[in-house]
């Protein structure tokens, strides 16, 4: 008998893709300091959305070459510097490499914040840290996207410095819903969420490599076993989602009494593979929290 689907959650701590008829006046125009991967792919997503129009974004870089690469290929137009941004746009995101935060926060603890919203993408930034570095009240958010969602199939987990609101949470959710799901969460919890779902993305590469080369190990073809496993780990993710079952109830459903997935398993359980997971995500997860208290 197939499980019916559960509706994702929208509650504080539960997932949702949201969809693209969000109120657009939440915001009307965004400026993005630093125009990395993760910021332009950002961008991508509010344009290709439909979101906002290119005329509604501006970016600060100071990469000439880059900045001219980005208006040309994007349409979206570079401020003068980072006070002009700031003061043109209604939610400023913060998406510069966290060694050059601490300066690019100063210059706009210079400029006037008040009724904008800041988003932070730097790695290990607190709200409070912010907040104390651009020395005014100001709505911040915090918030960890990972890397799939370069093709729209990210999760991002964000939270509410002290003086946001729920206008600042839903602006939050209109710039990352188009490069996937969001999950709002406790800033306590954001060390454990970088060493999950923002590092977790390389783990699940090292176990899609794994089972490739074990696939070419028993005969397969390359491009057949890469095949093979991708599809093999999107669907078994598609179906913990969309089921909400215990993945261990899902995998006693593939394990049959004296079959081949047992064996398989029983290798898994000797070489600790479950184990190994678990403390690469303990320590990557040490690893965010040191960087905090930097």
């Amino acid at each position: 008998m197939r499980p019916s689907p559960r509706r994702p959650k929208n509650r504080k701590g539960g997932f949702k893709r949201s969809s693209n008829s969000a109120d657009k006046r939440l915001v009307e125009s965004i400026g993005i300091i630093g125009l990395g991967r993760m910021g332009r792919c950002l961008v991508q997503g509010l344009l290709d959305s439909k979101t906002l129009k290119p005329s509604q974004i501006l970016f600060m870089t100071r990469h000439v070459e880059t900045a001219q690469r980005v208006a040309k290929e994007l349409g979206i137009h570079r401020a003068r510097d980072n006070a002009d941004l700031v003061k043109r746009c209604d939610l400023i995101l913060l998406a510069v490499k966290p060694q050059n935060g601490a300066d690019v926060l100063a210059e706009m603890a210079a400029c006037d914040l008040k009724g904008k919203t800041v988003i932070s993408i730097m790695a290990s930034f607190s709200t409070v840290q912010i907040q104390l570095l651009l020395n005014q009240p100001v709505a911040i958010v915090r918030a960890m996207p990972n890397t799939p969602a370069f093709v729209r199939a990210g999760i991002t987990a964000f939270c509410l410095g002290a003086h946001a609101k729920e206008k600042d949470a839903l602006r939050a959710v209109q710039l990352f819903s188009p490069v996937g799901a969001h999950v709002r969460v406790d800033e306590k919890q954001m060390d454990a969420v970088t060493g999950l779902s923002g590092c977790g993305p390389a783990y699940v590469y090292v176990v899609l490599e794994s089972l490739t080369d074990g696939g070419i190990k028993v005969g397969l073809p390359r491009d057949l076993a890469i095949q093979l496993a991708a599809h093999t780990v999107l669907g078994s993710a598609k179906m913990l989602l969309e089921t909400g079952r215990h993945p261990a109830a899902l995998k006693d459903e593939v394990t049959t009494p004296a079959g081949c997935t047992i064996d398989g398993l029983m290798e898994l359980e000797e070489g600790k593979l479950r184990v190994t997971l678990i403390k690469a995500i303990v320590q990557a997860t040490r690893r965010a929290n040191r960087l905090a208290r930097r």
